[in-house]
């Protein structure tokens, strides 16, 4: 046994020992905030704090579900993350596509200038964007909400898209077109289904974009469209912050996108696999 066959096992048994730290690591507040969800309500107070309940309950679960507008929360949060995500695609979609197959010089330039507008503060732009969703009598709505949250996620998802679609081949157009189709047919019919697993990494960065944002929700809703992350932070006490009730709220948010994303798994591989080769 020579000594390149004895470094190759500590090499790997050492890349383990890193990956499974990094993933402790990471996973280690997700973990926290799921253990201080089911703690006695004055548990979750205790200095210093512990890690694990000293007596497991649901309590802080069922006393954060009867609170009044937490269902309605979690109704304005899927409608509004649903809504802004098809309004990303349904605009990403064309404009990508026009931009990678005429590959004109104001087609990049607009690229990058997308870019550029996410590059801006959303503090920066939060009061005038409150002053024309109020002058469209869109405030306090989710769909007012989730225009709002499109111009968050439109700019990634015209570059994502762009991506996915420089890696098909404009041989499959050319080839949509001897057989009759439009522009638009062959679009619809053949480079759609080809770049669908893109399309699902896109809807994935959109609709995670729209669900975890704060402060155009704080600014541009009050009580009927307010959702989830709002009613998070509405979570005080005479004593402070109401950790129970928080955690076990923010654990029960985090159960749509975990689903979503095990649903879109197999596609979001392929988008991610389409996206790295050309050709």
């Amino acid at each position: 046994m020579n000594g390149l066959e004895i470094r190759r096992p500590s090499t790997r048994t050492l890349l383990w020992a890193l990956l499974v730290t990094v993933v402790v690591l990471y996973a280690f507040p997700f973990l926290y905030l799921l253990l201080t969800s089911f703690k006695p309500p004055l548990e979750t107070l205790a200095v210093p704090p512990t890690v694990l309940p000293s007596r497991w309950t649901t309590a802080n679960y069922a006393a954060v579900w009867a609170s009044h507008g937490v269902p309605a929360s979690f109704i304005n949060s899927v409608s509004t993350a649903t809504i802004s995500t098809l309004l990303s695609l349904v605009l990403a979609v064309p404009a990508a596509y026009a931009i990678t197959r005429f590959r004109t010089r104001a087609g990049r330039l607009f690229v990058m200038l997308a870019l550029v507008t996410r590059m801006v503060p959303p503090v920066a732009v939060g009061i005038p964007l409150s002053s024309t969703i109020n002058s469209l009598h869109l405030l306090d709505t989710p769909t007012g909400l989730a225009i709002a949250h499109t111009t968050i996620s439109l700019p990634l998802s015209i570059w994502l898209m762009s991506s996915f679609f420089e890696a098909v081949p404009d041989e499959l157009d050319e080839a949509a077109k001897v057989d009759g189709c439009s522009r638009l047919g062959a679009l619809w019919r053949v480079v759609i289904p080809v770049v669908s697993g893109g399309m699902a990494v896109t809807a994935i960065f959109a609709f995670l974009a729209s669900w975890n944002e704060f402060l155009f929700a704080l600014l541009l809703t009050s009580v009927r469209a307010q959702t989830t992350p709002l009613a998070i932070a509405n979570f005080q006490t005479q004593f402070g912050l109401d950790w129970g009730s928080m955690t076990a709220l923010a654990a029960l948010y985090s159960i749509p996108v975990i689903l979503l994303t095990l649903l879109l798994q197999r596609h979001i591989v392929a988008g991610l696999t389409l996206g790295a080769v050309k050709g």
